[in-house]
């Protein structure tokens, strides 16, 4: 009886003791894994896209020579800010007659592609928040370097003093790159001055032609104005009275000598 009982606690311990072994065996084979960090944002490549797009070869090639495009490159894929950009069309560089920027210094038109782009990735959605804290400063920096927004109707206006153009295309508004065509350089005050060009002056307004009534007497059938008669120029009127006038003279010539003919 007392052997069987040390056999049975025997066992009891061997048993517990394996049962630990394994349970650490398993805690040391079988790490507890961390869960996988979120994928982070695509990596935008600023040069392929303007190449694709637009076509905005004018623009690229300024901000490829000024290495502006390595600035926007790194605000694009190395913070959490994002970028937004304002791109001209090749036709806005085209149509640039005054002013010119073959005059600029290398430093001058540095600031000007700086002045294209704001430090903040913007939705379309959010330029109607802008239009109420306007002006906003741009990439180059400072008061005279910055855009006023307003949003009508859901079409975004930008002004820039010199520069008054819309946004007419969205070009890509996946975060934290927002790309949107525009149709002009944006021109800076800090550049070109506060001289600002006159506003445009609003195209007249047609003029209509109002027709002569009909029962005017310059107007014809057609409702055309006519110009009126020469004195001399006859009418059925005319010709009718004058007609009468000598009938009426050869009448009086003969009743008169026919009475002097009778007293005769």
């Amino acid at each position: 009886m007392g052997y069987t009982r040390v056999l049975i606690v025997s066992s009891l311990l061997l048993v517990f003791q394996l049962s630990t072994v394994v349970a650490k065996g398993k805690a040391i084979g079988s790490p507890i894994m961390a869960p996988a960090p979120a994928p982070g944002p695509e990596y935008t490549n600023l040069t392929d896209l303007l190449s694709v797009a637009g076509p905005f070869h004018t623009f690229l090639n300024y901000l490829v020579s000024t290495k502006v495009i390595e600035t926007f490159q790194a605000q694009a894929n190395n913070t959490e800010e994002g970028i937004t950009l304002f791109v001209p069309k090749d036709s806005a560089f085209t149509s640039l007659k005054k002013p010119s920027l073959s005059n600029l210094t290398s430093e001058q038109l540095k600031s000007l592609c700086l002045f294209h782009a704001l430090p903040h990735y913007y939705s379309l959605a959010d330029f109607k928040n802008l239009s109420d804290v306007s002006p906003i400063n741009t990439f180059a920096g400072g008061n005279l370097y910055s855009l006023n927004f307003t949003d009508d109707s859901g079409t975004v206006h930008l002004n820039s003093g010199w520069s008054r153009t819309k946004v007419s295309s969205a070009v890509r508004t996946t975060y934290p790159v927002a790309v949107y065509q525009v149709d002009k350089v944006l021109l800076p005050e800090a550049i070109f001055g506060t001289d600002l060009p006159p506003m445009p002056a609003p195209a007249p307004a047609p003029v209509t032609d109002i027709a002569p009534t009909a029962d005017s007497p310059a107007a014809d059938q057609t409702g055309k104005a006519r110009a009126p008669a020469s004195p001399d120029s006859s009418s059925p009127s005319a010709s009718h009275k004058m007609m009468s006038w000598g009938i009426l003279k050869h009448l009086v010539l003969a009743i008169g000598g026919g009475f002097l003919m009778f007293f005769l």
